[in-house]
This record gives structure tokens, C-alpha cells and sequence, in this order.
């Protein structure tokens, strides 16, 4: 075997043995410490963000606010899983080089654009 299926098979395993340890750990756990530990019991109420609703959820709307800072999350991801290859990759498009900085260009221009909706919107004033 080469070195690095080596390192492959090792990693695969110890996450394989670590996942069954973790699942027999959460099985053993109540019978040899007690269902005492926990403060409740069968709680199986909803909550969001750690935060019970007051109503049902079916019932309980969603402030404008949390869609807002998700789509922040995803503009923000976005950016990094595009601009920070593209930052390290940019001295190899030797011949191209002109249009992939209009390319680039382009996508900041939409990403600005939903940074300004979102600032629009208020979702960057935390309170």
C-alpha cells in the first residue's frame, strides 16, 4: 500500500471506532448514571436558536430578522468558498487573466448587491 492509503484507511478507521464509541457511550450512559443527570425529562418541545416559542410552532411566526442573518450566512459563505480559491489560484491564469478579473468583478458586484439589501433590510443592526 502507498503512503498516503495508509493514512486514508487509519483515518477512516479511527472516525469508524470513534462514531461507535460515542453511540455505545450515548446508550450506556443513562442506564449506569441514571436518568437523574438531566433536569428534563422527555422534553420534546421545539425550540430555535435555544430559545423556546411561546406557541406551537405550527402557530409561532419567525421574525423577519432570523431569515435576514441567514441569508447574511449564506452571502458570507458564498464569498469564501469562491473568492479565497480564486485569490490563491490568480497567477496561473497567465493568458486570461483580464477576463477572469471581469468575472470576478461581476460576482463581487452581486454579492455587494445582496450586502446592500441585506443592510437595507436592517440586518446588520444587532440589538
Amino acid at each position: 500500500m502507498e503512503g498516503s492509503l495508509i493514512t486514508v484507511v487509519l483515518t477512516i478507521a479511527i472516525a469508524a471506532i470513534l462514531i461507535g464509541s460515542m453511540l455505545l457511550a450515548s446508550w450506556l450512559a443513562p442506564r449506569f448514571i441514571g436518568k437523574s443527570w438531566s433536569k428534563v425529562q422527555s422534553d420534546t418541545t421545539p425550540y430555535e436558536c435555544g430559545a423556546r416559542p411561546f406557541q406551537p410552532v405550527d402557530k409561532h411566526r419567525f421574525s423577519v430578522k432570523f431569515f435576514l442573518v441567514a441569508m447574511l450566512f449564506i452571502l458570507f459563505d458564498i464569498e469564501a468558498a469562491f473568492l479565497i480559491p480564486w485569490a490563491v489560484t490568480f497567477k496561473g491564469f497567465a493568458a486570461d487573466k483580464l477576463f477572469v478579473l471581469g468575472e470576478m468583478a461581476v460576482f463581487l458586484f452581486i454579492l455587494v448587491v445582496g450586502y446592500l439589501y441585506l443592510w437595507w433590510r436592517g440586518a446588520l443592526e444587532w440589538e
